[in-house]
């Protein structure tokens, strides 16, 4: 957080507090916790009684408005030092940046002093026209002719009479552009009245690239409730050259709001003022203001946007593990066959093969029968995981024919980001030996395994849950990213005796070289005995063993709190509970009678409060326990393996890829995600998806539309969808008959009946 002087670090606190509604002492203890290096994660788990119990949220809140109000200060000093520089500085100016709480209003009162290139008002004064224009402002009643005869200058460049008004009105067009007060007043009429509009490009019309942006073509809405989708939608076909976009109000909107302040009279010259004004409002300030709400409207669609992509990344991240089971994993393939790797419990490669599987003649396709079966019996396989891309369904069907025992599942596994893991600098690390293929094949296994520990190792950008991902503010979506990855981490815990390097750098107090440190240390000394041997750890300093201590794990320990998410710091106090009931701390951990004997309030202390008693308590309960649901297995709809088995009416089981502001994205098991449209997503009405689906959610579906030709799939989540057919076509009215019945999905004809898969479990067993 950035530092600022105590002076105005207390009037940011209790502005934060007014804005917030947090009380005056949590924003200020919170504020001076991060300043101290605390992070986030640490004062929302282990400081509660100093925060009054903040959440993460809250406390970011307070962390990031810091950040602006210093950010605004510095940009106060920095006007106010180029106005002392040149002699601008007047006590009530300084009064009012003093008062200015908002960057708009602060560069609003700046506007007339700032430097100026050339304009069209500069150039006038060069020409000493500004006392004419004063002179038309004062004497509104008169007629100018007389006076702005003085001014006809050839030596100045002011031919005659008509170029001396047309330099003075374009100095108070630019005085009324700047004007302060009145910025603010058409700011708020923009903010509350402006219009969106969009339309095509000039000759871009039948350009075949512009087509996805047809329904901009010829589009507006108010500005104030134009959803973050739409917004950026527009924004990318301006930049891509297929849109025009405008943010405007009626110009006469704007200059009814500004002639009563300048216009004092109806003479000749109060006529020269009114011709000012309207020019300043339309030539100037609209011109302003709808760059404003350009940006306005950017930010406002990147919070969104961006609030989305993390809402989504935690819930890829936090999804349920498979936890340590011996898997085997395939990353599906046609022409080069199927990636197949089996990972131990713990995740090591153990062996790796190609597997022809969903291509070939019989004998190709038995002999792979064969050597998958082998591998299952030889390596003691608990679960099979299966990357959910090309030739997916196709090598879950062969591999579901060798009717597997129910106790090893067979998972469809979201492969996003795999390929850039498996190029990455952390897989040629991890693996050196091994080409990308089997690098990828690992990653699959791995993240069926435990989500979170993979998931780290790749850029969240790679993992496909965004919107418009690349058009937001990249530094506000990597600070949000990295935010909601250490806010995962933390909440989960880690291993400290097999986390990797990645994994541990996203810990509360490491980064990534004490990270490494802990690896090193680890691989020297063959793994840690106690969280107190963190200390030994190279350049691990106490402030980072205090922030980090609490959310490392390490099983079977030397002190029994050493696997819970109890702190060191409170160690003692457990140890105090236990022999005040005669017993140990172990006895404790796994014993309910005695902990309902712990009277809580006899603990409270200057430092330890209620909240966090309480958080002992129910670790000691469940000591280490992961907050992530518990794992249930998915299956597709067998049969349904490409758009075309999809009709109108068939309800499928699917998974939720992504969540946007517009609808879900659902996976059917057809290599294309279908849309549940916002409006279809309940039988009630749904303002925001991510109320009703989380990435990950397991749904079930009922398709309504599939237009092969676009490659796009309607769905439905309502329990009593609309399946009438749209309009459109050769009739007027459309197709009347309604939809098809409803059908049971078909197995596919690939492997029905074929014998050798038998065949091919006998040979394995003889094997």
């Amino acid at each position: 957080m950035t530092d600022v002087p105590n002076q105005a670090a207390d009037t940011h606190i209790a502005t934060i507090a007014a804005e917030t509604g947090i009380r005056l002492d949590s924003v200020a203890s919170t504020a001076k916790l991060l300043a101290g290096g605390a992070t986030v994660p640490f004062i929302s788990r282990y400081r509660k009684e100093a925060t009054g119990s903040l959440d993460e949220v809250q406390i970011q809140t307070v962390r990031d408005r810091m950040v602006q109000l210093a950010e605004l200060d510095s940009r106060r000093t920095t006007i106010l030092k180029s106005l002392d520089e040149r002699n601008l500085l007047t006590d009530e100016l300084k009064k009012k940046l003093g008062a200015a709480d908002t960057t708009a209003k602060l560069e609003d009162i700046f506007a007339p002093f700032r430097p100026k290139r050339q304009t069209r008002a500069t150039k006038a004064r060069e020409k000493g026209l500004e006392p004419l224009a004063d002179w038309l402002m004062a004497n509104q009643s008169a007629d100018p002719a007389d006076e702005v005869a003085k001014f006809v200058n050839e030596e100045k460049e002011v031919a005659d009479a008509d170029e001396a008004l047309a330099g003075a009105r374009d100095i108070l067009a630019e005085r009324v552009a700047e004007d302060a007060d009145l910025r603010g007043r058409v700011r708020r009429i923009y903010e509350e009245e402006a219009v969106v509009s969009s339309r095509v490009m000039y000759g871009k019309d039948e350009d075949k690239d512009a087509a996805k942006y047809r329904d901009y073509f010829d589009w507006s809405e108010p500005f104030h409730k134009i959803p973050s989708h739409r917004m950026l939608a527009i924004r990318r076909g301006e930049k891509e050259a297929f849109l025009i976009m405008r943010v405007a109000v009626p110009p006469e909107r704007v200059a009814h709001e500004a002639l009563p302040d300048w216009v004092d009279g109806d003479g000749p010259a109060a006529d020269q003022v009114k011709l000012a004004v309207e020019d300043g409002c339309k030539r100037l300030l609209m011109s302003s203001m709808e760059t404003e709400m350009r940006l306005a409207g950017k930010k406002s669609a990147d919070e969104t946007a961006i609030r989305v992509f993390a809402d989504n990344l935690r819930e890829l991240l936090l999804a349920s593990p498979l936890g340590r089971k011996r898997t085997l994993a395939i990353d599906p393939g046609f022409r080069t066959g199927c990636k197949t790797v089996v990972l131990d419990a713990q995740g090591a490669l153990l062996h790796h093969t190609v597997l022809h599987a969903t291509a070939g003649s019989n004998h190709q396709l038995y002999e792979a029968a064969v050597e998958l079966a082998g591998l299952i019996k030889t390596y003691k396989v608990e679960a099979i995981a299966i990357g959910n891309g090309t030739a997916s369904r196709e090598t879950e069907a062969f591999v579901r024919k060798l009717k597997l025992p129910s106790s090893i599942p067979v998972i469809s596994v979201n492969e996003s980001g795999a390929s850039i893991y498996s190029a990455s600098e952390v897989a040629r690390e991890e693996f050196p030996n091994e080409d990308v293929t089997v690098r990828g094949a690992v990653s699959i296994g791995r993240r069926l395994m435990d989500p979170l520990a993979e998931l780290v190792k790749i850029d969240p950008k790679s993992i496909g849950v965004g919107q418009y991902q690349h058009d937001v503010d990249q530094r506000l979506l990597k600070n949000a990213l990295d935010d909601t990855v250490v806010s995962s981490v933390n909440a989960v815990g880690v291993e400290l005796n097999t986390a990797s390097k990645q994994l541990l750098a996203y810990v509360s107090g490491l980064n990534a070289g004490l990270a490494e440190n802990i690896v090193a240390y680890r691989t020297e000394h063959g793994g840690f005995k106690s969280r107190a041997e963190l200390r030994s750890v190279p350049r691990l300093g106490d402030k980072a063993f205090e922030q980090a201590a609490g959310f490392l794990r390490v099983r079977e320990g030397e002190h029994p709190l050493d696997a819970s998410a109890v702190h060191p710091e409170r160690y003692a106090l457990v140890e105090r509970m236990a022999a005040d009931l005669g017993c140990g701390v172990s006895d404790l951990l796994t014993r309910a009678d005695l902990r309902k004997k712990i009277d809580l309030k006899r603990y409270v202390d200057d430092e330890v409060g209620l909240p966090t008693l309480r958080d002992i308590l129910d670790e000691l309960a469940k000591p280490g326990r992961d907050p992530r649901k518990q794992f249930e297995v998915f299956s597709f709809a067998e049969g349904v393996e490409k758009p075309s088995d999809l009709t109108a009416g068939i309800k499928l089981p699917g998974i939720v890829t992504n969540v946007a502001a517009f609808g879900a994205f659902v996976d059917v098991g057809v290599h294309q995600d279908g849309l549940v449209h916002v409006s279809q997503l309940a039988d009630h009405f749904v303002r925001d998806p991510a109320e009703v689906v989380k990435v990950g959610q397991k749904v079930n579906v009922t398709v309504l539309e599939v237009d092969i030709a676009r490659n796009r799939i309607s769905l439905s989540m309502k329990s009593k969808p609309d399946l009438e057919p749209r309009g459109g076509g050769g009739g007027g009215r459309g197709d009347q008959r309604g939809p098809r019945p409803q059908r049971r999905p078909q197995r596919s004809q690939s492997g029905g009946g074929n014998d050798w898969f038998s065949q091919a479990m006998g040979q394995a067993k003889k094997k």
